[in-house]
């Protein structure tokens, strides 16, 4: 009768917590997070010790290089992966704390995250180096050079006026100013990276008029030989070509290098726009 009377007594206290609303002070209930951290934990080990990163704007030609690169038999230069994108969620008031105990924080979990999807994506590869090429990279080349301090990194450049004329001809309804704006901000940080990296600088125009050159030199700076089957990238598999995921251009699926067409003399630069392109030694 004793364990009978207990039964019905909590069956009693499940039923009114059942009905009943919500505490406020349940630990289901996340509760407010401070806006910031001050906490930055220290590097942790990489599995790669020294990917390598194209830094690039958009519709400079990052695609035909990562397709010559690919085709070599060991450099892995996958689709655009878009790891800035890839993000954790410390979901809980107490998770900040738990993982500063394991001298973790949210952005170390996030580069800890990004390294073993290369690592993982150079394993499937069966090769030794691995490329990331996606041009948003360019944005956060700070963060890259914190995450992988012995990266190692190409910097393709494009005339900023073709560059222009190339985006504005890929929109559907183009806003001049915008497209403008958005070169130029890749430019920013393409000097920026330049001025602060050591990479080895190349350009569009000069790939496609002379990619043997070219290639040999990005070979060079990587410590590998070269590959004639670098050039003869229409022969390999290199994925879909599709949006989102890098160029999907008729010229690209034709698997030949085309020439790069030149800037639009008509294309109007702002003013620090054609100081970047004069500082690449570009004639404005």
């Amino acid at each position: 009768m004793s364990a009978i009377g207990k039964g019905l007594k909590r069956r009693g206290r499940l039923v009114r917590e059942a009905v009943s609303r919500p505490r406020r002070n349940l630990d289901a209930v996340p509760g407010p997070r401070p806006a910031t951290d001050p906490y930055t934990a220290p590097p942790a080990s990489r599995l790669v010790q020294s990917p390598v990163f194209v830094l690039s704007s958009v519709r400079s030609g990052s695609t035909l290089l990562r397709v010559l690169l690919n085709s070599h038999s060991r450099i892995r230069a996958p689709h655009e992966m878009h790891l800035r994108t890839v993000h954790v969620n410390l979901s809980r008031e107490f998770t900040a704390d738990a993982m500063r105990a394991l001298h973790l924080d949210k952005d170390e979990l996030e580069h800890v995250l990004w390294d073993r999807v290369l690592h993982l994506e150079l394993t499937r590869s069966g090769k030794d180096v691995i490329v990331d090429k996606t041009p948003p990279n360019t944005l956060i080349w700070p963060r890259l050079h914190r995450c992988w301090p012995d990266a190692r990194y190409i910097l393709l450049l494009r005339h900023p006026g073709a560059v222009v004329a190339s985006l504005t001809d890929r929109r559907a309804d183009p806003d001049p100013e915008a497209v403008r704006a958005e070169v130029l901000h890749y430019s920013e940080k393409l000097e920026e990276a330049r001025r602060n990296l050591d990479p080895h600088v190349i350009t569009y125009e000069e790939l496609t008029a002379e990619p043997e050159k070219v290639t040999r030199g990005i070979c060079d700076h990587l410590g590998l030989p070269w590959e004639p089957g670098m050039l003869d990238y229409g022969s390999q598999d290199h994925g879909t070509f599709r949006p989102q995921l890098g160029d999907w251009s008729s010229t690209i699926k034709s698997g030949r290098i085309q020439t790069a067409r030149t800037a639009d003399p008509d294309v109007e630069l702002p003013p620090r726009l054609t100081e970047l392109a004069q500082a690449w030694g570009y004639p404005v």
